[in-house]
């Protein structure tokens, strides 16, 4: 790479892994640790690919990374994650036992891997659905029906852990 490559680079660098690593925690699922590694292996493949990629969209190809990796990761490990809660969910709590960004982070991780990406780059990234089907490389009308079906599941829950704190 020249010089000019190298600091492109550098640039990119410090502009874009807080919100690569904020993705790909959200889109993983997991640990900051696993985020992480995924973030790193995105970052890898695009400094290889950096002076073909530099000039079109490298953002949008280092988060393509970050969440095909999550899915792969998710297809291969078919774990079915708990949310963890201070007591047992059929326990009476109060709203205030309850952090908001917790459960919904849980509620998120319950999800299954692609339903996953697709609620974090359309809500969260604020990604349209053109692009959300692109950067996962599927119809708009999957986006649509995966966001959906997230939406509904998380509302779902949501609504029953309101029910037992009520």
């Amino acid at each position: 790479m020249t010089d000019e490559d190298e600091a492109a680079f550098d640039e990119f660098l410090a502009a874009r892994s807080t919100a690569l690593l904020r993705t790909a925690i959200l889109v993983c699922g997991a640990s900051q640790h696993d985020a992480e590694d995924l973030v790193q292996h995105a970052l890898e493949k695009v400094y290889r690919h950096w002076p073909r990629i530099r000039h079109d969209n490298p953002g949008a190809y280092a988060r393509r990374v970050v969440v095909n990796a999550a899915i792969s990761a998710a297809r291969r490990a078919k774990v079915i994650r708990e949310i963890s809660f201070a007591r047992p969910p059929d326990t009476a709590a109060t709203a205030a036992d309850l952090d908001l960004r917790e459960v919904m982070l849980g509620e998120l991780r319950r999800l299954p891997a692609r339903m996953r990406a697709v609620v974090v780059l359309r809500y969260w990234e604020d990604l349209s659905e053109t692009e959300t089907a692109t950067l996962l490389g599927c119809s708009a009308g999957t986006v649509k029906s995966q966001a959906a079906r997230g939406l509904g599941r998380i509302r779902e829950r949501m609504t029953r852990l309101e029910g037992v704190s009520a």
